[in-house]
């Protein structure tokens, strides 16, 4: 998924802000996956404009799905 992350990245500039996290070895992204409830990896966690949690997606999906996803919090 990150070859796919990282494309939409580039494609939409700073419209949208991308975070990874590495939640097997890294300390902050373990407790923020602990904190969300993450239990499974790819799991995206999609945060509108205002910081609020707008949904989740747990395991891989196709890209143009991944860029709805993205879109309808635009």
């Amino acid at each position: 998924m990150k070859p796919v992350v990282d494309g939409l990245a580039k494609e939409l500039g700073d419209s949208v802000e991308f975070r990874l996290y590495n939640v097997e070895k890294d300390q902050a992204g373990i407790e923020l996956a602990n904190s969300m409830g993450v239990t499974a990896v790819p799991t995206f966690v999609f945060v509108n404009s205002n910081g609020i949690p707008a949904g989740t997606q747990v395991g891989s999906m196709p890209e143009d799905q991944l860029r709805s996803q993205i879109q309808a919090l635009q």
